[in-house]
């Protein structure tokens, strides 16, 4: 329950400060007074939506400060935060809202510690619900009309759409799996396609000594130089073994020098070792005589086997241009990607296995569904009669109410698109309420749907902001009953135009605007300024004044009899 509620500096608010009480509390004041301005206000606290606008003119920081009731759900709420208790009785939710030349900023806090915004969303709904006459586009929306059936339906239609919406995750993840399973189809029969066709280019380019292309290099260069290579080698054998002037060669040099060293040798014994030297000598001089002979003797000119080296060395370059840069790098992909290839052929989860489990999960879906479909259905009789019941003390007994229910794609809130039908008149046709309902007809809808719901588990403040624009006389008289009611259970708090209504407060307020001079000087300021009526001559006053704008004998005494009323409506009940 809303105790208290502070505000400084908010829209044309300079400082104002009010005490909400139990039962019905009733704000009322001429259009433009303010009074939507102190409903703003709580709304601000609890989170609401707020812009640079709502901050004071002439100022650069605006606060509001709520003071609510302890309740056990309260409490247990504050222990899951780790926020403490001030004290035993009450909590403070308050938020300071601040400009600067660029941007606004805001800052909520409980019990003077800071929260974000969805802290405080999970816990206005528990606080406050506020209801407006303006509401008619949320009657229009399916999800809203949606949760307030399941809602109306308790415990056992909220587990049952908890299924729904596990159900519809377990699906939704199904499906995904297998459409990202489809593309990885695509995409691993496309890289089959691209591995194959490389393992079989590669494969065909017998790739297996990673010095393949040098030594082709080198037989490319000899297979070049045939010619030269067989002179030279010539030349090379004439000058170690045997030439056909009488120039000597090496190997005869080396013979005249072993001939000597054999008779020094006979002298010195010391020259044993080089004698044997120069004899090792004339044995190699000798055997690469013969070798470069017959080097040179075999050396052929082979055009076919030249080009052969040079078709395999462009088609090596080819391969490395694609794999490689280099030879033993396209040889190591090429290792690579058979593994590759052969994991590619072995993959294991098929598309017909994801595509039956996402049909399982749908259909499991399409169960658990219909069975919320099935207690939709029943609790839309129950609300269509209590609803019904709700509305004829508000001067509607021959309205038509019908909860309709109808297939749609299943989400994770179920397969059905909900909307609230309506026939305000004998003989007319059932059409959705949004299209056809007066504002007045609107306002008692709502009314009468908030005391449907009215229950111990729901917010323990409601607010009703000119839920009555659009009524007069009986249907006034009836919402005034109505609110009566429902502040029997919680706390209520209305803006109001009408007296009926305004005869039947637990607590008055009277909402005005006034103009004041600012710290006493000649500026001139607008100040929203609420005074509550607890005594009985100022509440006449006022209902006097909501009832004709004239505080005459009559107007009093039409006053004294509103209240008279209303005092014998509550001790009636």
């Amino acid at each position: 329950m809303l105790l208290c509620l502070r505000i400084e500096n908010f829209a044309l608010i300079d400082q104002l400060e009010l005490e909400f009480g139990v039962g019905l509390n009733v704000l009322t004041g001429e259009t433009g007074a303010g009074k939507s301005i102190i409903l703003d206000a709580i709304d601000a606290v609890l989170g609401g939506k707020v812009s640079s606008r709502v901050i004071r003119t002439g100022t650069s920081r605006a606060l509001v400060e709520g003071t609510f009731s302890i309740n056990p759900f309260l409490a247990a709420w504050l222990s899951e935060q780790e926020i403490d208790l001030i004290d035993d009785n009450s909590v403070i939710i308050s938020r300071e809202i601040s400009t600067t030349t660029s941007n606004i900023r805001s800052r909520s806090r409980i019990n003077g510690v800071l929260v974000n915004r969805q802290i405080m969303s999970s816990l206005r709904d528990r606080l406050v619900e506020i209801t407006a006459q303006g509401q008619t586009v949320q009657v229009g929306q399916s999800a809203q009309v949606r949760d307030w059936l399941d809602l109306y339906g308790g415990d056992s239609l909220i587990q049952q759409r908890q299924k729904v919406a596990v159900a519809f995750i377990a699906y939704q993840q199904a499906h995904q799996t297998l459409e990202k399973r489809r593309t990885s189809e695509r995409e691993r029969l496309q890289q089959l396609d691209l591995l194959t066709y490389q393992v079989q280019e590669l494969g065909a380019a017998n790739l297996s000594d990673v010095q393949e292309m040098e030594q082709l290099a080198q037989e490319r260069e000899r297979l070049n130089h045939v010619v030269d290579l067989q002179q030279m080698s010539y030349k090379v054998y004439q000058a170690l073994y045997q030439n056909e002037d009488e120039t000597p060669t090496a190997a005869d040099l080396l013979g005249d020098s072993e001939t000597i060293l054999n008779h020094m040798v006979e002298f010195d014994s010391q020259l044993q070792s080089l004698l044997e030297l120069v004899r090792d000598a004339v044995a190699a001089v000798m055997e690469v005589g013969r070798q470069i002979s017959a080097y040179g003797e075999g050396l052929e000119a082979d055009p076919q086997r030249l080009e052969e080296v040079e078709e395999r060395i462009r088609e090596l370059k080819h391969i490395c241009r694609k794999y490689g840069p280099t030879l033993t790098e396209a040889i190591a992909y090429y290792e690579r990607i058979q593994i590759e290839l052969a994991e590619l052929n072995n993959h294991e989860q098929s598309i017909e296995t994801l595509e039956q489990q996402e049909q399982v999960c749908l259909q499991y879906l399409n169960q658990v569904s219909q069975q919320l479909t099935q207690l939709r259905l029943q609790t839309a009789d129950h609300l269509e009669s209590h609803l019904l019941a709700e509305l004829k003390p508000l001067a509607m007994e021959k309205v038509k109410f019908q909860v309709e229910i109808a297939p749609s794609l299943p989400t994770s809130m179920g397969a059905d698109k909900i909307t609230f039908m309506f026939s305000p008149n004998p003989g007319e046709p059932i059409q959705p309420l949004t299209e056809i309902a007066s504002g007045g007809e609107m306002s008692r809808f709502l009314l009468a749907l908030k005391a449907c719901f009215n229950q111990d588990d729901g917010a323990e403040t409601m607010i009703f902001d000119e839920i009555d624009v659009g009524v007069s006389g009986r249907v006034a008289q009836s919402i005034a009953e109505k609110l009566h009611q429902l502040s029997q259970n919680q706390q209520v708090l209305c803006v109001t135009h009408q007296p009926l209504i305004a005869a039947m407060a637990d607590r008055h307020f009277r909402v005005d605007k006034q103009v004041i001079n600012k710290n006493g000087n000649a500026e001139q300021r607008t100040v929203v300024r609420v005074t509550s009526l607890d005594n009985l001559s100022t509440r006449r006053e006022e209902l006097a004044q909501l009832a004709g704008g004239k505080s005459g004998n009559e107007a009093i005494a039409f006053a004294e009899s509103l209240l008279r009323q209303a005092t014998n409506h509550r001790q009636q009940e």
